[in-house]
């Protein structure tokens, strides 16, 4: 493949698309299990005494419906046409949607396939995130388009209405209901259609090796390294927090252990020639015993695998790993997480303090603030999936917290004061851009030994923007935006991924390392709101509700925790962050949601409040 048609592919402009309609794509799947699963919401046509004959006949003959010839079993159905049609059009299109971003799906997989691009987490960080991010997002559409009992019923219905109102099939019908077939056994076909991919998927798996088992170290290994501390070293207080990899220290683990689970999962071949790939897989079934595909939508994990490698051939050693990995997290994960949240209720209320004192110190330390916020919400994220899902436990101990709370108010605090001294780190990261940032950016760019005229271009724009910035702007309270130069390093990133480009990633490590600074320094004047909702959203609990009133109630009667219940309510703010683009008619649902749970947190502070005073 030419670098000229690699640049004309728009490897991240799809890769962007996608997975934002992706996202939308999986909401509406969502939505119509969930409507589907209630006789409250589920379409008035599937709770009809008159039409049962009609499912039942439609489910057992679908795709391949004779409407023509079976007037006898389709009557209902031919008498409700236009009302079928009108109500269930929705439901179809979004079948369709699922079709359509398949092939769309397939389409960049091949040709990411074909240009042979390399992914490094460390160095080209969002071609990689990008790309295992897709992955998951289809398999996950995939997996919830399977657990929709009634989707065979509800697209089989339209088209008869439809070739009874037009007198033709719906042209998508032919290959959307094979589709329907071919994911009747959704793992079994996603693994024959990944089996190509695995190279690719492994490689970019393979290169979270390192961060994931630093990431995944105990307490007290966190203990030992004073994590989040900015008083271990009084001399290195001021010191910018940096790092090689910015943004790979604040990646939620949840989000690696999905793409860990979910790429070895549909390239599983890599796992019995690659003792690599077999060490982080191992160690991903050791944390968690379910993950998150949308929402309160989960993952058994080790049954799931168990269940797809059991059905294959020299899978037997991976069947036993399997069990063995089960085992330990169901004996060890929940004291290891109890430990760790100990850990950061200490540390990062002494962060908090520390900033709150010296607010001058988020500039060089907003690193800590940001990783202290992703650990939080990834330690209470853990344990309010397996709360929820871990019905049977010879330890319920391990998922319950008395003291979730104190965390839950430390990471509002830590959102607040990020909030409240925004000029403070604007100030600091402007400076380190047009100071030190430019000066070595122009300093690599002019050492490289091969710079095409369209990198040039590229990287000379990033030098040119960089120099531009001046204080002024932020005393003036100027709006940043530098939405395009991180596009443009996105692009970048996939230009020079691709084999056959001249000037490779992986041989100037030194460029990857300066633009992840700059990218997080252009961050910290642009998009810190943003950035909060990254590492700190808690949305999750608007579709836990049992366990947020359950947790609640618990600090309530916790005498030394009733001075953090405040938090409660203000992560109520957090619901509205679930609302998609494609999916607004969710965002009155959600804001009322959060409103009226908000009010109800809020009544019984009150409440609590008067009985202590009366």
């Amino acid at each position: 493949m030419s670098l000229t048609s690699a640049y004309q592919l728009k490897l991240a402009e799809k890769l962007t698309i996608l997975n934002d309609r992706g996202q939308g794509v999986l909401i509406r799947m969502y939505n119509i299990k969930k409507t589907c699963s209630d006789s409250k919401s589920k379409p008035p046509f599937l709770l009809e005494k008159s039409m049962e004959s009609c499912l039942k006949y439609i489910n057992k003959k679908f795709p391949n419906i004779d409407v023509r010839n079976s007037t006898q079993h389709l009557g209902p159905v031919h008498r409700e046409k236009a009302e079928i049609i009108r109500f269930l059009t929705n439901y179809y299109q979004s079948f369709v949607d699922v079709m359509e971003f398949r092939d769309h799906v397939y389409e960049l997989l091949n040709t990411i396939d074909a240009c042979q691009c390399h992914f490094d987490i460390n160095l080209n960080f969002d071609f990689t995130r990008s790309y295992l991010d897709l992955i998951v997002t289809y398999t996950s559409v995939i997996l919830l388009l399977s657990r929709i009992e009634d989707r065979r019923i509800l697209i089989g219905m339209y088209n008869c209405a439809h070739e009874m109102l037009h007198g033709h099939s719906d042209p998508s019908f032919a290959r959307l209901g094979q589709m329907v077939l071919e994911y009747d056994h959704p793992l079994k076909k996603l693994t024959e259609e990944f089996g190509p991919h695995t190279k690719a998927v492994s490689g970019a798996l393979l290169s979270l090796h390192f961060l994931f088992v630093r990431r995944n170290q105990g307490a007290e290994q966190w203990r030992s390294a004073q994590l989040l501390s900015l008083i271990s070293s009084p001399p290195a207080m001021i010191n910018p927090a940096n790092s090689d990899t910015m943004a790979c220290e604040y990646l939620s683990v949840e989000v690696m252990e999905r793409w860990i689970i979910i790429g070895f999962l549909l390239c599983h071949g890599c796992l019995n020639s690659n003792s690599q790939c077999q060490k982080l897989w191992k160690l991903c079934l050791e944390g968690s015993l379910y993950i998150t595909l949308i929402r309160e939508d989960v993952l058994q994990v080790h049954k799931v695998t168990e269940d797809l490698f059991s059905s294959l051939k020299g899978y037997s050693k991976r069947v036993a790993d399997i069990k063995e990995s089960k085992e330990h997290a169901i004996t060890n994960s929940g004291q290891f997480h109890c430990q760790r949240r100990q850990f950061l209720r200490t540390a990062v209320k002494e962060l908090e303090t520390v900033l709150n004192d010296e607010p001058g110190l988020l500039g060089p330390k907003a690193l800590f603030a940001f990783m202290a916020l992703s650990f939080i919400r990834d330690e209470v994220t853990w344990l309010v999936r397996h709360t929820e899902n871990v019905t049977k436990t010879k330890t319920p101990e391990d998922y319950a917290d008395s003291s979730i709370a104190e965390l839950l108010f430390l990471l509002e605090e830590i959102r607040a004061l990020v909030r409240r001294h925004i000029k403070v780190i604007q100030q600091y990261h402007l400076q380190y851009l047009a100071r030190f940032d430019v000066l070595v950016l122009s300093d690599i760019i002019q050492n490289l030994s091969v710079c095409p005229e369209e990198e040039s271009v590229i990287m000379s724009s990033f030098v040119s923007i960089l120099s531009s910035l001046n204080l002024k702007q932020v005393d003036n309270e100027e709006k940043f935006d530098f939405s395009g130069l991180r596009l443009d390093w996105f692009r970048l990133q996939a230009y020079t991924s691709v084999s056959k480009a001249p000037l490779h990633l992986h041989e100037n490590p030194d460029l990857a390392k300066v633009m992840n600074l700059i990218i997080f320094h252009s961050q910290m004047l642009d998009s810190v709101e943003k950035m909060l909702v990254e590492t700190s959203d808690l949305s999750t609990f608007c579709f836990h509700l049992r366990t947020f009133e359950k947790m609640f109630a618990t600090t309530l009667e916790e005498p030394t925790m009733l001075r953090y219940t405040i938090a409660f309510p203000l992560i109520c703010a957090h619901f509205v962050h679930c609302v998609h683009e494609m999916c607004p008619e969710e965002y009155p649902h959600l804001k009322n949601h959060g409103l009226h749970h908000c009010n109800s947190f809020l009544e019984d502070l009150a409440k609590q409040t008067s009985n202590c005073v009366l």
